[in-house]
């Protein structure tokens, strides 16, 4: 069957380049401009118009119905094409190529939503199959720089969980994960009742002791001298935090295992697939553990790769086992993540919600607003599967007592600054290509959400164009947990093994939390 990617520009050029799918594409100057209206970029944007830094992100969405087109795009015209940045184009001038500015102009939605209706009885392979393939050729591809940067594809094809499949892809420079998930989710509305938006769970501040004694003011004395304390301690963190950060972008480099990224793989497709797994389990062993998700979800991502790599390791060698005292890991493996961190206040669904339907402007702005915080896993085989989730538990607690995020958030900004974004975007590159993996968390709605009245069964985020040869991505969604990786095949031609290592891992976590009775007398 020909390839389902037709009129896009492909990434790379050889023997796999794709044969161009037609959208109907335009010529910039056959765009009408809105009266004057443009913006800088911003120096974190910037950079990821580098060549070597094209990220794009694909936001995945499962519905329960097939999905009407017609709908869709008279719902966009209300909602997504009323923010500034989906309906503006990119433009560089010619003679200064770092003065990049957003520019208003109409936007032509037949150029931006792709439809795919598929027979199914005329398939080779599983529709699993051929949605993957379809955003693994799509992934080969930029989006076209004469409009506005992005698009919608929606393939009508029934899968095991779903009777059909849409992605959003979105250019990196027109917002961090954070906004864009949360721009998508400020589309939708409650399946329960379609005037309400999805209900994203925050975290809760402790109450503070009102009133006042002689035994509260001793109290809060120790109170004030150990956050004194905790500041010092999060300062001398945070400068060696900084010099790691530092010497990883000069020549401190992760052991070279076979998920090591090969050169130039940031140009290279991706395959990107999923994984659901309980919700309520993971609340399960955080409660009984009396840790929080995030360690629970980092545990079982350095079991997962513990227990991948082992197996790859022992190819074409002799198997020595898979326990902690007989395996086939080298000792003292370095593998770190580059942990994706939020730095904004809220998701701001209401706020984005607000803009598009009222016209207000948006609190807070809008943008990529992240810093990188460089996560060490330890990769070692655990006879304790709990031992996974400790571990991971004492390296994020380490982490939460520094500034980093910050910092390198704004060394970027400086470095773009004062340098230009080639400076900056070569110290990201290679702070990214001197690590393993890439790893984001994102937390989604609490009840089920409709798509232009379409129930949504999951929702997938991942990327390609970064550097890493792995981008994890974790995403709630009402009892869901959905791991999404993002590989390069050339170094992971595997990626569902891995998928299983992870599901796999997790078991055996749960199922130690109940063998060693830590979940009596919890519901």
């Amino acid at each position: 069957m020909e390839s389902p990617v037709t009129g896009l520009r492909c990434r790379t050029t050889g023997p796999s380049f794709l044969k161009p799918i037609d959208t109907k594409r335009k010529a910039i100057e056959e765009y009408e401009m809105v009266a004057v209206e443009t913006e800088p970029l911003s120096p974190t944007a910037r950079l990821f118009h580098d060549p070597t830094f094209n990220v794009h992100v694909v936001a995945i969405m499962a519905t329960k119905t097939r999905i009407s087109p017609q709908p869709v795009k008279e719902k966009l015209e209300l909602t997504l094409l009323k923010h500034p940045r989906f309906t503006s184009l990119l433009v560089v001038d010619e003679d200064n190529s770092a003065d990049m500015k957003w520019v208003q102009t109409k936007v032509d939605l037949e150029q931006h939503v792709i439809v795919l209706e598929v027979d199914e009885s005329q398939l080779t392979e599983s529709p699993e199959k051929f949605v993957e393939d379809y955003i693994y050729n799509l992934s080969k591809t930029n989006l076209d720089k004469s409009k506005p940067l992005w698009d919608l594809h929606i393939i009508n094809v029934k899968t095991r969980d779903a009777e059909s499949v849409a992605f959003l892809r979105v250019h990196h420079s027109l917002g961090d994960g954070t906004s864009l998930i949360s721009l998508l989710l400020a589309c939708t509305r409650q399946t329960a009742d379609d005037l309400k938006l999805p209900t994203i769970p925050t975290k809760k501040r402790r109450p503070t002791p009102s009133g006042y004694s002689e035994k509260e003011g001793s109290f809060r004395l120790w109170q004030y001298l150990g956050k004194f304390w905790l500041f010092i301690n999060m300062i001398l963190n945070t400068i060696v935090d900084l010099l790691m950060f530092l010497a990883t972008v000069i020549f401190f480099k992760d052991t070279k295992t076979p998920m090591a990224a090969p050169p130039n793989s940031a140009s290279n497709g991706r395959r990107i697939v999923h994984r659901i797994i309980n919700l309520d389990d993971l609340k399960l062993v955080k409660n009984a553990m009396n840790v929080t998700i995030n360690d629970v979800a980092l545990g079982i991502t350095q079991a997962g790769l513990s227990k991948y790599l082992n197996r790859r390791y022992a190819v074409g060698k002799e198997d020595k086992g898979a326990t902690e005292r007989n395996n086939n890991l080298p000792k003292d493996i370095r593998l770190r993540s580059c942990l994706i961190i939020n730095l904004r206040p809220s998701a701001g669904i209401e706020d984005l919600a607000d803009m598009m339907e009222k016209g207000t402007k948006q609190k807070g702005g809008w943008g990529n607003w992240f810093g990188y915080v460089l996560l060490p896993f330890k990769i070692a085989l655990r006879d304790d599967p709990l031992d996974y989730v400790k571990e991971a538990k004492a390296t994020v607690d380490r982490k939460k007592r520094s500034f980093e995020a910050l910092i390198t958030m704004m060394l970027a900004e400086v470095l773009v600054k004062i340098f230009g974004a080639k400076v900056a975007t070569a110290v990201t590159v290679r702070a990214f290509s001197n690590t393993t993996v890439c790893f984001t968390n994102l937390v989604g709605p609490q009840e089920e959400i409709g798509f232009c009245g379409n129930p949504i069964t999951y929702l997938a985020p991942g990327a390609y164009g970064q550097p890493s040869a792995l981008m994890i991505n974790i995403q709630s969604y009402i009892n869901k947990m959905i791991i999404v990786v993002s590989v390069d095949e050339s170094a992971i031609p595997d990626p569902q093994q891995l998928l299983d290592d992870f599901e796999t891992s997790f078991n055996l976590i749960k199922d130690a939390v109940v063998e060693k009775g830590l979940v009596k007398n919890l519901k």
